[in-house]
């Protein structure tokens, strides 16, 4: 994909659209890669012993993997300067199944004179925020 012109984009323009699925192998996967392995990510029992519903998807496992919507988008995951998100729920990963998290980027502000732009993700589970006030940096 290249690199979209800067001088073409408004704020309110849609970026893009993505569903990401996780699995419980995609977070044993995760665990064993980040050496994250708490057993909220693994163990049904733990996880309601602490008061969750059930096992959760590891917080950077799903703030990495939404970000790939932009880092597509605009080309070059390098074109990526800053990104953050706030944690606001868990995401739950149902046995047997798989949770899927919707995310829509949406121009959120233009900078032409430092050649930045800033997309804005949506980042939602059935519809409830996972996610929030989630900002992706971009120069293009």
């Amino acid at each position: 994909m290249s690199r979209p012109d800067i001088a073409t984009l408004a704020v309110g323009d849609v970026i893009g659209t993505r569903t990401v699925t996780f699995d419980r192998a995609n977070l044993v996967r995760y665990a064993g890669a980040s050496g994250d392995f708490n057993p909220i990510h693994w163990n049904d029992k733990f996880a309601e012993s602490v008061d969750l519903p059930s096992v959760i998807a590891h917080g950077m496992l799903t703030m990495g993997s939404v970000v790939g919507l932009v880092s597509d988008w605009a080309g070059d995951p390098g074109a990526v300067v800053d990104y953050q998100a706030r944690f606001t729920k868990p995401v739950e990963v149902p046995n047997p199944g798989a949770a899927s998290i919707d995310v829509t980027g949406t121009v959120g502000a233009i900078d032409t004179e430092a050649g930045t732009v800033r997309v804005d993700l949506a980042v939602t589970v059935d519809g409830a925020k996972v996610l929030g006030r989630t900002q992706v940096l971009v120069r293009l």
